[in-house]
């Protein structure tokens, strides 16, 4: 390896290191009701106030993309997958409470238990 190719390589392991993962997301929803109202709109804004500019988030509503849905194994909705950053998680049902989402996404720890 060669000096050059080195130091590259250390340049692309700092800017990893320093910049914060990109998170990959799927919503899956069941048409255009109030649950899934709720649960896009809450999922989109704790993405902006915590990942702001870091996220890619695909909505589908299984009704209209079954083959997705069914690739994904999803058995009920409103479900969210987070793909990347591993590990891979799963959030099924209401999206109402802020926190819970927050949590399932890693992005603050879970309470301690005592």
């Amino acid at each position: 390896m060669t000096t050059r190719s080195r130091s590259s390589a250390k340049q692309r392991l700092a800017r990893a290191v320093k910049e914060p993962p990109k998170y990959v997301l799927k919503l899956y929803v069941a048409g255009i009701t109030p649950r899934s109202r709720e649960a896009i709109q809450t999922v989109t804004v704790v993405c902006d106030e915590h990942l702001a500019g870091r996220y890619e988030l695909e909505v589908i509503d299984i009704y209209q993309q079954p083959v997705l849905a069914r690739g994904d194994q999803i058995i009920a909705a409103p479900t969210l997958i987070k793909k990347l950053p591993l590990p891979l998680r799963r959030l099924i049902g209401s999206m109402a409470d802020r926190d819970r989402v927050i949590v399932g996404l890693d992005l603050r720890p879970r309470k301690q238990q005592g």
